[in-house]
């Protein structure tokens, strides 16, 4: 992997005719050379040369990867200790919002995941060529020395990078270190989707390089099994388990791109039955890959993106309804199916199928769909992505019942089992499998531990909560009774691209007098992906996500907002909101769906966190203080610090 198609010093361009250095940035380029890309890099290859003359200390890196985005930047300069990351755009004749925030994302990246840019000072710079002079800006610092992005004319880029040099020069940078230096990049579900979707690696966009190699082994693991099953003509059943945030879903979507690249004729499909998850994947492809094709000056059409991305990505529903209709084998021979554990159980399943015209289904929805895939005559591969603690809907059968199937049904299928998934089945055709477990949390880069953190939390341990609190130094933990403080902090903490917004619980109904509404349903594909002036976009922290809108995505920054249908008692009290008043929750199975809510929401946060407490109200019996104060008071105990209202 070249981290840059070309980087030399200021002297060595001065060598270098234009036709050579075109050639270089032409040979490292993995596709086909469009127009669009060779003008581009003609006008910055005549920049470049400008710049060699005026910077002669100057080192010049085009064509940067930015893993966690799946781009490249196109002109990163070191320059008197400091790293300056210029994008062109070319033709604009202003700076618009998301081009300065993608430059500021590239930063943003270099900062958190590139161990020689940690404590180095960076510079974004935004340069629309067609702009006319530009007055020379002043960087304003963040607290780790990243500037929020300037803005500038071509012509005017070497005389401020002079200036920023003399006014915030450090210690002096090695080139080949920096370039070579460590990289751990932890890109969003989002930005996973959209590099794999373009072709980028799974290596290009994991965190392979700090030693987490988690996601390449098992990668690997079920890329030999699935060949074995070929070549022996065997039925193949894989069960990735993991921590939440550990990747489960990024290899499911590595694993289905790369053996549609490799192998079309298998027709690998991602098969998710969470519709939002899904809805935002698709619509994040669909925009991605317009924009992609409009840079390149290709025509394409939103319906023809978006049924591309639905390929891809479909909603194991409506894979089930079109087995359904017919008994014929499916044409895919690998699926993948995230989140299994929350597949239907019998009576669910049963329940759901006699109202659409089938009232002899007697199967769960993991056993239907191994029979589906069992269909076809010589092999096949099914791989089931296995969150914990994870069953948020009545229903949701667990993978204990996928296990039950294979038993009862399918002695034939030879099932890989990794040992954290322990169970009382019999498998004739087991096998282990340690490296289908994904142990480290890649969603909190900031903090590994937090996982384990907030199961204790959920177990009602204080102290275990508090002890691994200890091992989050860098990841904030904050509780507030002040919702507007908490979206003062969450605005002050969010930069370029990265996402904010509220949460919380989707029977939280008495937070309705703080102005959130989880009765009022989001758009999803709107609340994550539209831009921060958009009031139906999580940036707004208007609409509060609830665990059903957001299991299997994130947010950089959120605060949980905290309502008393789980409340502190004799441990934790699970209730429900019905008519005018609070009900104890009695079923243990609806009480582990309540508790395994507040799980999901607490872990998607990427970089912090703010929990909201109402003060609750004497005036109202629905709001009693002292319930609400018990909820604070064991939060803090837990390690949460108070956020101050300032």
């Amino acid at each position: 992997m070249d981290r840059a198609y070309l980087s030399l010093p200021a002297s060595q361009v001065r060598q270098t005719s234009d036709s050579a250095l075109f050639g270089q940035l032409a040979r490292k380029l993995p596709f086909a050379l469009e127009p669009t890309q060779s003008a581009a890099w003609e006008y910055q290859i005549r920049h470049l040369r400008s710049l060699a003359e005026d910077l002669p200390e100057a080192f010049f890196c085009l064509e940067f990867l930015i893993p966690r985005m799946g781009r490249r930047a196109d002109l990163i300069v070191l320059n008197a200790g400091v790293i300056f990351v210029v994008e062109y755009k070319l033709g604009a004749r202003q700076f618009d919002r998301s081009s300065l925030d993608q430059v500021y994302g590239y930063g943003l990246d270099l900062k958190h995941f590139h161990e020689e840019s940690h404590d180095k000072p960076i510079v974004p710079i935004l340069i629309a060529t067609h702009v006319g002079t530009t007055p020379t800006e002043t960087p304003h610092w963040d607290h780790d020395h990243l500037a929020r992005p300037l803005k500038s004319s071509t012509d005017g880029l070497a005389a401020l990078i002079q200036q920023v040099s003399e006014l915030h020069a450090s210690a002096g940078i090695d080139p080949a270190a920096w370039i070579t230096g460590r990289y751990r990049p932890t890109p969003t579900i989002v930005e996973a989707a959209q590099a794999l979707y373009r072709g980028h690696d799974v290596e290009e966009i994991s965190r392979s390089e700090a030693g987490a190699q988690n996601l390449t082994r098992t990668a690997d693991y079920v890329a030999q099994a699935i060949e074995t099953a070929k070549h022996d003509h065997r039925k193949i059943i894989c069960f990735i388990t993991g921590v939440p945030g550990s990747g489960k879903t990024l290899a499911g979507l590595n694993l289905a791109t790369a053996r549609q690249r490799a192998h079309s004729d298998e027709h690998a499909v991602f098969l998710s039955g969470n519709g939002p998850l899904v809805e935002v994947l698709r619509e994040a492809l669909t925009l991605d890959a317009i924009a992609k094709k409009k840079e390149a000056g290709d025509r394409t059409s939103r319906a023809a993106e978006y049924r591309q991305a639905c390929a891809f990505i479909q909603n194991i529903h409506h894979f089930r309804d079109e087995a359904l209709a017919s008994d014929r084998a499916p044409i895919e021979k690998v699926a993948v199916f995230d989140e299994a554990q929350r597949a239907w159980n019998v009576a669910k399943a049963s329940s759901f199928m006699r109202e659409r015209g089938h009232p002899d289904f007697g199967m769960s929805e993991p056993e239907f769909l191994l029979s589906v895939m069992d269909r076809h005559p010589d092999w096949c591969a099914i791989v089931c992505l296995v969150g914990g603690g994870q069953e948020i809907n009545t229903g949701e059968a667990g993978i204990e019942e996928w296990l039950r199937a294979l038993q009862k049904s399918f002695p034939h299928w030879q099932v890989h089992v990794p040992q954290t998934l322990p169970h009382n089945c019999y498998l004739r055709n087991e096998v282990p499998a340690p490296d289908l477990h994904l142990a480290t949390s890649i969603r909190s880069f900031r903090a590994e531990k937090l996982s384990d953190f907030v199961g204790h939390v959920i177990d009602g341990n204080a102290g275990e909560a508090l002890r691994v609190k200890a091992d989050l130094p860098h990841y904030p933990l904050f509780i507030t009774r002040d919702l507007q403080a908490a979206r003062r902090w969450l605005r002050a903490q969010r930069r370029g691209t990265e996402s904010a917004g509220l949460l919380a619980s989707s029977n939280a109904a008495r937070l309705k007098p703080h102005g959130v509404f989880v009765k009022a349903k989001i758009e999803p594909a709107k609340w994550f992906l539209a831009p921060p002036e958009d009031v139906r976009s999580s940036h707004a922290l208007e609409d509060a996500g609830t665990e059903f809108d957001v299991q299997g995505l994130e947010l950089d920054w959120a605060c949980l907002c905290w309502d008393a249908n789980l409340r502190r008692g004799h441990g934790w009290e699970k209730l429900r909101f019905r008519g005018s008043r609070w009900e104890a929750v009695s079923d243990p199975t609806s009480q582990a769906y309540l508790a395994n809510a507040y799980r999901v929401l607490l872990t998607r946060a990427r970089q912090g966190l703010v929990v909201f407490v109402p003060e609750g109200d004497e005036a109202d019996a629905t709001r009693p203080p002292d319930v609400y104060d018990a909820i604070y008071a064991f939060l803090r105990s837990c390690g949460f610090s108070e956020l101050s209202s300032t």
